[in-house]
Parts: structure tokens; C-alpha cells; sequence
């Protein structure tokens, strides 16, 4: 499903009058006539439309990301897929004010980047990574890693994001990531670690343990990489369960 698809961005359009459009056959931009809504209505729509087809030619998604909610932002990947950021971080604890960013790890079009504390995770090394990406995708990022970062590095990440705790929750997906993937059937290459182990391996590692870094950065990359796979997971699930549902008697 792409944005092109979507109509709840306007304001006043909910889901009940989006599945009223798809059931009339106004499944795509391209097919809207105004003749399924009011004169009002219609004229909202028509702006939208316009509008955002200028702010999809220059690969902007942002403003489709604001209007949506969160659980349904997944809506804006399909657009911008070659260029999202599938970002994940690892700490020394859980709040961000007296705690340290250790690892961050960022998955683009294939390629995979990691940034260790002390040594090549700088404020604009992260704020040139994020720069050059369209969609910044994460699990439980809205509360816990984006904070992290604009709190430990006074970085100001404002890229539309997904977070894909949300999204999973609409699919009825509740827990935390490992255990999502291993409902989903989604491979791990590595033992699983906690994040208590995580800020083991960091402490044994600022004590001379090379090999703990090594542990921790493969960790912190598996949970980077694994979340492209539960993103077109999860998208192609949601577009059969809100779109193609919807779609299905037309």
C-alpha cells in the first residue's frame, strides 16, 4: 500500500469514510472525482491530493507521517523504501539524563553502520546519516532511542519515522521485539542477549575486553538488519488487513 492509496490524512476523512472511497472505487488518488463525499469534503481532498503529489515527487513523506497515526504510519514505506533507516541503539541504562549511548547501529538500501562511543558516534556523524534518509524506522524508538539521541547528542531528529511497536500492535503483536520475530519466523545468526547483557558486555569491554565490543556491536546490528524483514512483514500483513479487505467486494 502506498500513500497514493491513503485519504485519512485530510483532515476530516477517518477510516469509516477512507473504506466508503475504496468501496466506491476510489481506491488510488488518480480515481478521485469528488463524487463520493460532500462539496466540502471534496475540495479538502482535491488540496490534499495536489499537494501531495508535489511533496512525493521531491521524496517527502513527512508531512503524510504527521497526519497519520502512529500505528499507521507504515503506510509511507512503500514510497520511500530504497532510502528508510532502520536505526537501533544500545545503553548503558534507561534514562537518557544520566545515561550513555554505547552503540548505534543504522541498516540503508543493504548496508549496515555502526558507531561506537568514544570513537566514531559524534553528533554530526548521526545527523549526516539521518540527513541522507527519507524515513527513519525503529521498535519502541518514538520512547526510547530518538529521546536517547536528541537528549545524549542535542540532535534534532526529525525525520517521519515508524515505529514499528505500533504498527505491530494493530496486527495484534504484543511484546518485545525477539519475541515478535520468533512469532513471525524471522532468524536470528546469534544467541539472544537482553539488554541487561548488553550493558554487561559494555562495562567488560571499557575494562580491556575487546571481544565484549565485538558481541555487543553484532548484537546491536542483528537487531538493526532484523528490523527490515518485520517492516515488509508487517506491511504486507496491515495492506491485507486495511486495504485489500476493503478492497476485496469491489
Amino acid at each position: 500500500m502506498r500513500i497514493e492509496n491513503s485519504f485519512i490524512p485530510v483532515r476530516g476523512v477517518g477510516e469509516a469514510t477512507e473504506r466508503k472511497l475504496w468501496a466506491n472505487g476510489v481506491t488510488h488518488w488518480d480515481e478521485f472525482d469528488g463524487s463520493v463525499v460532500g462539496p466540502t469534503l471534496s475540495d479538502r481532498i482535491e488540496s490534499f491530493i495536489d499537494e501531495g503529489r508535489s511533496h512525493l515527487e521531491r521524496g517527502d513523506v513527512s508531512v503524510f507521517a504527521e497526519a497519520l497515526p502512529a500505528s499507521s504510519r507504515w503506510r509511507c514505506y512503500e514510497n520511500v523504501s530504497d532510502e528508510a533507516c532502520f536505526l537501533d541503539i544500545e545503553t548503558t541504562g534507561l534514562d537518557a539524563s544520566c545515561s550513555d549511548v554505547t552503540t548505534v547501529s543504522l541498516h540503508r538500501d543493504g548496508e549496515t553502520k555502526t558507531f561506537v562511543k568514544d570513537r566514531d558516534l559524534t553528533s554530526d556523524r548521526l545527523e549526516r546519516e539521518l540527513d541522507e534518509s527519507a524515513l527513519l524506522v525503529t521498535f519502541n524508538g518514538q520512547r526510547f532511542d530518538v529521546p536517547f539521541l536528541e537528549t545524549c547528542f542535542d540532535v534534532d531528529v526529525d525525520l517521519p519515522h515508524v515505529d514499528l511497536m505500533y504498527s505491530c500492535k494493530k496486527l495484534g503483536l504484543d511484546g518485545g521485539l525477539k519475541a515478535i520475530e520468533r512469532d513471525l519466523g524471522i532468524d536470528r545468526d546469534m544467541p539472544d542477549i537482553s539488554g541487561r547483557d548488553a550493558v554487561r558486555l559494555w562495562r567488560e569491554y571499557e575494562a580491556g575486553d575487546d571481544a565484549a565490543l565485538e558481541t555487543l556491536v553484532e548484537y546491536n546490528r542483528a537487531d538493526t538488519v532484523n528490523l527490515e524483514p518485520l517492516m515488509e512483514l508487517v506491511v504486507d500483513r496491515l495492506h491485507d488487513q486495511v486495504f485489500a479487505a476493503a478492497t476485496a467486494d469491489d
